[in-house]
């Protein structure tokens, strides 16, 4: 099916250590949609919880259609996501038991539904922020003298 990214969450992968990723259907109103379709969104400080037998979705931020005066919702209202009682149960399961989080990766268009891809993941300590770190310096060093060494031989 046709996929079309929207908006990526920059500190998931920096924070966390993802496990796996699970896709997720998203209650938007009419003018969310439109403010989507223009860009206007921010996972940055986002997460998801389960409350109720349900899945939500808080600190997404979709601003204000701007033609959309009284029909506008408030642009960091919860949402509900829309998974099966099966997923639901399981990511329950680790949530409370192994200590995972459940964190918005991505939201993106397939067709014409906007879907979230949610990764279920282990906070990282500053350590492993560091190191990280150090390793895509080391990669980086490694593709640049590449180049240098392949413009050199030409």
């Amino acid at each position: 099916m046709n996929t079309k990214l929207i908006a990526k969450n920059p500190t998931a992968y920096h924070n966390y250590n993802i496990k796996e990723t699970i896709e997720a259907g998203i209650v938007l109103s009419g003018t969310e949609i439109k403010s989507i379709r223009n860009g206007k969104v921010n996972l940055k400080d986002s997460y998801a919880n389960i409350k109720d037998g349900e899945c939500f979705i808080y600190g997404m931020h979709i601003s204000p259609y701007e033609f959309g005066n009284i029909y506008n919702k408030n642009p960091l209202r919860d949402r509900k996501l829309l998974l099966s009682k099966r997923e639901i149960f399981k990511l329950f399961g680790m949530i409370k038991k192994q200590g995972y989080s459940l964190i918005p990766v991505s939201l993106y268009f397939k067709g014409s539904y906007v879907k979230v891809q949610l990764g279920i993941g282990i906070g990282k300590k500053l350590y492993d922020k560091r190191q990280d770190i150090a390793k895509k310096d080391a990669e980086m060093k490694i593709k640049k003298a590449l180049i240098n060494n392949q413009k050199g031989r030409f």
